[in-house]
């Protein structure tokens, strides 16, 4: 029975880290993704041509079974660690190279060799060792007869041996990617719970000061000359702008709900975007917009547009009257919406900070914000499989562009 060494003790969770560790004993099912297994055959076929033998395999070995995961000549399979031949020196850290393996002490008794289970005779086993030191198995190849390949074919199979690490390796990192993607949208998804609930939670009370304000300011008994006039109108003023930041924040967490995708008339969201933020749509209000349908969830659509209408007043220049365009395109990827503006513009080294939550970038003149605003409309845009993207307007102004992919 193969006896495991201290290094080989947890070579089972190194193997899980990179997707190579059968699910069940004997099970092969899914450890190698499609393109990375056709690459892999390829190999281990170009392995044999080049050492003129009929038969090459890739086998990782675990601490119970060598596993083939690519082979040329046979078909892959399963054995147990203590019948392989390359569990014996893949872990030597260097190549194997045996011209008739009945002759060889290591493997003379071998099942491989003696007919039990196959008839080797030549035999090559280079291992396959990752970057970290990680043995994860050997790329080998042989023959039912005896013969010894040139220095110069041994030296190539090494050569291919590195290949097949470098792919696993790949699929290590790719791996590695998805499991930290995963992590990150869950935390996003606790961290937008966690903050749609604290921001619902606060608006109920901010929402009652604010009518006591409101009732207060109506008691006749208080004049604008009193002193309890002007804080009532800080407590409002304030209150208000607070209650501004909780709905862009709920707003922000709430992107991460259920998509629900339709055909919408962009100049009907928009109007209504416009007329919340008390402004006029059409000629001689400084806003137009092109009527065209965008295949998209209906609410978000409007408070993406809503956003994109606040960002253009809040940072408007005062040497000129704003003014705003939003339209839309067709293209084979999908639709395109547009807002453009004719205000301060947004710098390109600062167009990656514009979208973060919460970033403002504070520049003389500009109006209120929460830094809310575009980082909501970027994830209105991703949760639709679209991109959004800043640039310049010709005359100066900033235009955001939002892709809303093809309707599928």
């Amino acid at each position: 029975m193969q006896v495991l060494t201290d290094q080989d003790a947890g070579r089972d969770a190194g193997l899980r880290a990179y997707g190579l560790l059968p699910l069940a004993a004997g099970d092969t099912a899914g450890l190698i993704d499609d393109g990375a297994q056709e690459a892999l055959e390829n190999l281990v076929r170009l392995a044999a041509s080049l050492c003129g033998v009929p038969y090459s395999v890739v086998n990782i070995i675990t601490s119970s079974e060598q596993v083939q995961i690519a082979a040329y000549g046979i078909d892959p399979g399963v054995c147990a660690r203590e019948d392989s031949m390359c569990a014996v020196v893949f872990l030597d850290h260097s190549t194997t190279v045996v011209r008739d393996a009945s002759r060889d002490p290591r493997f003379a008794a071998n099942p491989f060799v003696t007919g039990r289970i196959a008839d080797v005779r030549f035999y090559a086993s280079v291992p396959l060792e990752t970057s970290s030191g990680l043995v994860l198995g050997s790329l080998c190849v042989f023959s039912d007869e005896a013969k010894l390949p040139a220095p110069e074919q041994i030296e190539l199979l090494e050569v291919l041996a590195h290949q097949v690490v470098e792919l696993l390796e790949l699929q290590h990192r790719t791996l590695q990617l998805n499991d930290a993607l995963a992590e990150l949208r869950r935390s996003n998804a606790l961290l937008s719970e966690f903050a749609g609930r604290v921001s619902h939670d606060l608006r109920t009370p901010l929402t009652t000061i604010l009518g006591y304000v409101e009732l207060a300011q109506d008691d006749p008994g208080i004049t604008p000359s009193d002193p309890s006039a002007e804080y009532l109108d800080l407590i409002g003023t304030g209150g208000r702008r607070m209650l501004g930041m909780l709905e862009e924040v709920l707003s922000y967490a709430r992107v991460d709900g259920e998509i629900r995708p339709e055909r919408v008339s962009l100049l009907a969201v928009t109007a209504e975007a416009a007329q919340d933020l008390g402004m006029d749509l059409g000629y001689g209000s400084g806003i137009s917009c092109e009527d065209a349908e965008i295949f998209a969830d209906r609410a978000q659509l409007r408070t993406l547009v809503q956003n994109l209408l606040a960002n253009s007043l809040n940072y408007g220049r005062a040497d000129r009257a704003l003014r705003i365009i939003v339209g839309a395109s067709e293209g084979p990827q999908g639709a395109t919406l547009t807002v453009a503006d004719n205000g301060k513009g947004i710098l390109p080294a600062d167009r990656e900070r514009a979208v973060q939550p919460l970033v403002r970038l504070n520049r003389p003149g500009d109006g209120p914000g929460t830094g809310l605003g575009l980082a909501t409309s970027r994830r209105i845009a991703q949760a639709h499989g679209g991109e959004l993207a800043i640039g310049n307007t010709p005359g100066g102004g900033a235009t955001v562009s939002v892709l809303f992919p093809a309707r599928p």
